[in-house]
């Protein structure tokens, strides 16, 4: 039997390759609405990060995130990442 391919996914933080349940997902739908997606299964545009407030500062400061997504990210958005990180660990 075949080996199951487990997704990749890149940390728009530290730039890793990392399996895509281990990050968060942060999609832009085609309104232009940023939201977190704890599914992976929203309709949009996605990037990932990791589960760690070091990798979400640095994509914020780089301006990776908002490049990946294509658009501006609110500040409430970015408040509720780092809610949402402090939960999962």
């Amino acid at each position: 039997m075949k080996a199951k391919k487990i997704p990749q996914r890149m940390c728009t933080g530290c730039m890793e390759m990392k399996n895509k349940k281990d990050l968060i997902r942060v999609v832009r739908s085609k309104e232009g609405e940023v939201s977190i997606d704890l599914t992976g299964k929203k309709a949009g545009r996605g990037a990932y990060i990791c589960k760690s407030i070091e990798c979400l500062e640095k994509s914020i400061k780089a301006r990776r995130l908002e490049r990946n997504l294509e658009g501006k990210i609110d500040e409430e958005i970015i408040e509720k990442l780092k809610e949402e990180i402090k939960n999962a660990q």
